[in-house]
């Protein structure tokens, strides 16, 4: 499988579009990405292609929103 790289102007910007990536995929399968990040992460998942992406942009969106949240804190 051949990985396109994309690059954000910012932070922000790449949570923005993780998130609109996070909300189709949970629409699609009716299910929230934290429940299903639990569930995968407990091995009740498969690991098929489209869940192994669910769960490396979940850990990307909170890895994002962890770095947004420190840089907020500096800044108040």
């Amino acid at each position: 499988m051949r990985k396109n790289t994309i690059q954000y102007s910012s932070p922000l910007d790449a949570l923005i579009e993780i998130s609109k990536r996070l909300s189709l995929l949970e629409q699609q399968h009716q299910m929230n990405s934290e429940d299903f990040f639990y569930q995968y992460s407990q091995g009740r998942l498969s690991d098929d292609a489209a869940f192994v992406e669910w769960a490396n942009d979940y850990r990307h969106y909170l890895h994002l929103r962890h770095e947004l949240d420190a840089k907020l804190k500096n800044v108040a």
